[in-house]
């Protein structure tokens, strides 16, 4: 799959402001600073899509975005492959510098939005790869499994490590999940400098989108 197009369309406060659920739905998530406006502007080919920001938090609202794709092997009767669908920029989890009434409006407002967005069809759970397993993480997804909402995982910033750190941090997290999960769920490495990870991610992504 190749973006051709994408486009702004509008933040919303609340789940049920967001526009029409007549497409599918993509949404990317994660802690603050793990590099989620840099792997949306990777993924879209436009480096001026998602406002990237050095202040943590500064996503609050719902940010839908229209995408126009090309499938390079189009089904019968879709038209050459081309596909109308939405992605999603949802606000960070794990605020600590924000108020507890602030983070607690922000955590119903995402809750909200997951748990009854009808047209959503995976969530991209971002995870610093530079890390070792951090609980704001797992606990996060364990909700998602609680809630039942489809979800993967992509590891950033792979290129601020070496392999084997990275290795090292991506195996320590899965071994984590693996306590909570029987199976575990499809995951990425990425790197929104040298694009690592990008072709796997949209073709993941148009492999959901055919359904």
């Amino acid at each position: 799959m190749e973006i051709k197009q994408a486009t702004y369309i509008i933040s919303s406060p609340s789940f049920d402001q967001a526009p029409k659920p007549d497409r599918p739905e993509i949404a990317f998530i994660g802690r603050s600073n793990v590099g989620k406006s840099s792997l949306i502007n990777m993924l879209c080919n436009n480096r001026k899509l998602a406002k990237i920001s050095s202040t943590p938090g500064k996503t609050q609202l719902i940010n839908h975005f229209e995408i126009i794709s090309t499938n390079p092997s189009p089904q019968r009767g879709e038209g050459k492959g081309v596909r109308s669908w939405y992605l999603v920029d949802l606000p960070g989890y794990g605020f600590a510098k924000h108020s507890q009434s602030t983070r607690r409006r922000w955590e119903q407002m995402i809750e909200n939005y997951l748990r009854k967005r009808e047209n959503l069809v995976n969530v991209f759970v971002l995870v610093d790869s530079r890390h070792d397993p951090q609980q704001a993480d797992i606990d996060f997804i364990n909700n998602l499994g609680k809630w039942q909402i489809p979800f993967s995982i992509v590891f950033t910033k792979v290129d601020k490590n070496k392999e084997s750190v990275t290795t090292k941090n991506v195996t320590a997290f899965l071994q984590e999940l693996s306590k909570f999960w029987e199976q575990l769920p499809t995951h990425f490495v990425s790197s929104a400098l040298t694009k690592q990870g990008r072709k796997e991610i949209l073709d993941f992504i148009n492999e959901l989108n055919s359904h």
